[in-house]
């Protein structure tokens, strides 16, 4: 099977002086935005990038790594012993595009034809968490709870207005939700009764995970040319 070449040379640049432009030539490449976003929490090894990019051949998540790392947004290096594997980060540079997962994921939710239901994975849980958290509504409230996502550990951390979320054990949790990431989405973002959902287990404190699920909100659907015309009057 002949494999899939894809460059990344002047050819397929936009030559805009506009940042935004050169920020789609940075990671504008199909695939590359999404593998920045699974090392926002942390270094990756290349099995774990492939497994949660749903689709990505091995082929074309190498090409967009090389492409990242030239750009100077990712890194590879080997974890001390006894790991000795490599793994795959974001630079100090490349995290600070987090905030552009927030504000794109926010816009997207507002899509009609938004597909919950679709794969998701860890991070993208925990970027969704950041993103529709509503410092208002967590108050003062202070917990910290731990996610099991099938290979992978989360913690989060609410406390003084902010949800900070890692790659790890979470100590002191006072509660742990193990689930798949679609399971635990639908629990906080669509609201649905943990009870109700195979395969959700809530370990520990079930009030603590009750009213975290509280502090986050969706944002209206956009409203479409379509479902203006059929929502007028004759």
């Amino acid at each position: 099977m002949k494999l899939e070449k894809i460059t990344n040379d002047k050819a397929r640049r936009y030559h805009d002086a506009c940042g935004a432009a050169h920020g789609l030539d940075l990671v504008g490449d199909r695939w590359a935005l999404l593998v920045m976003r699974e090392l926002m929490l942390g270094p990756r090894r290349f099995g774990d990038l492939r497994r949660d990019l749903c689709g990505v051949s091995a082929n074309v998540l190498t090409q967009r790594l090389e492409g990242l790392e030239a750009s100077g947004l990712v890194r590879k290096r080997k974890l001390a012993p006894p790991a000795s594997v490599q793994v795959y980060e974001a630079t100090e540079w490349g995290l600070e595009i987090e905030p552009v997962f927030m504000v794109l994921g926010r816009w997207a939710a507002r899509s009609p034809s938004h597909d919950p239901t679709l794969p998701l994975s860890a991070v993208s849980l925990m970027l969704s968490f950041k993103t529709m958290f509503d410092p208002r509504l967590a108050g003062e409230a202070r917990m910290t709870l731990g996610f099991v996502l099938g290979e992978d550990r989360m913690a989060v951390r609410v406390a003084d207005g902010r949800l900070e979320a890692w790659r790890g054990e979470p100590k002191g949790a006072e509660v742990v939700v193990t689930a798949a990431p679609p399971l635990v989405a639908a629990a906080v973002h669509g609201k649905a009764p943990p009870e109700a959902l195979d395969g959700m287990r809530v370990a520990g404190d079930a009030a603590v995970f009750e009213r975290f699920v509280g502090f986050f909100h969706m944002p209206p659907k956009a409203e479409t040319a379509g479902a203006q015309v059929a929502g007028s009057e004759p």
